[in-house]
Formats: C-alpha cells, structure tokens, sequence
C-alpha cells in the first residue's frame, strides 16, 4: 500500500490523495467485502428457514418465459391436481393458467401462491 499524500483544501479539509491503481483496489476491496457479507446473510436467512435456495435451472425456466405458475408447481414436486385442490380450484381451470388459455383473477392468484408457499409476486 502506497502511503497517501495529505492535502488541505481551501476549506481547511484535511484529504488523502493516493493513485489511482491503489483506488480502485481499494474499491474492489470493499465490493468483494460487501458481496461477503450479502452472501452470509442470504446464507443466514436460509438456515433460519426465511428464504430458499432456488436451483438455476428453476430460475432459468422463468427467466426463459415459462409459465411461473407451473415452474414454481413443479418445483414443488406437486402434480396440477395437488395444486388445485390446495388453492380450492379444479384442476381444468390451474392448467388453463399454466397454459396461458384463461387468465385467473387476483383471488386465484392468491389461493396459488398461498398453496405454493410463495408471493403473489413470484406468480403474476
């Protein structure tokens, strides 16, 4: 680490004046840190059973414009007729969702993601 040359400013402030190169490691530094501590605290909430890990392949279904609705059921492990019983809808009507033929309302949407144990917002 280079030693910093101490400037005052007009305004009487004491400043560090360091090179560039030892500036940017410095910020790479405290990115790599705070990347560290987001990383322990996700893994924290995980252990603590508020979060979940979510393989890839999953997240990439959705990413690719696959009905959410049907990624999130199968990442579940239910079968359509599972899911609808437990959002208290026939399971014609939870596959006319998934294929994008019918659209559900709000109220649906909810007893879904209730069902799934996820937000309304990770289904919509």
């Amino acid at each position: 680490m280079t030693k910093p040359s101490i400037i005052t400013s007009p305004s009487g402030d004491r400043l560090a004046v360091i090179p560039l190169d030892e500036y940017e490691r410095l910020t790479e530094a405290a990115e790599d840190a705070a990347d560290v501590r987001a990383y322990d605290a996700a893994k924290g909430r995980i252990a603590a059973g508020e979060d979940e890990a979510i393989p890839a392949a999953f997240v990439d279904r959705i990413l690719d414009g696959e009905n959410k609705v049907r990624v999130w059921r199968e990442f579940r492990r239910m079968t359509v007729k599972d899911l609808a019983a437990a959002a208290g809808i026939t399971a014609a009507y939870l596959s006319q969702i998934e294929t994008g033929t019918r659209d559900g309302s709000v109220a649906t949407f909810k007893k879904i993601a209730t069902a799934l144990k996820v937000s309304i917002d990770d289904i919509a």
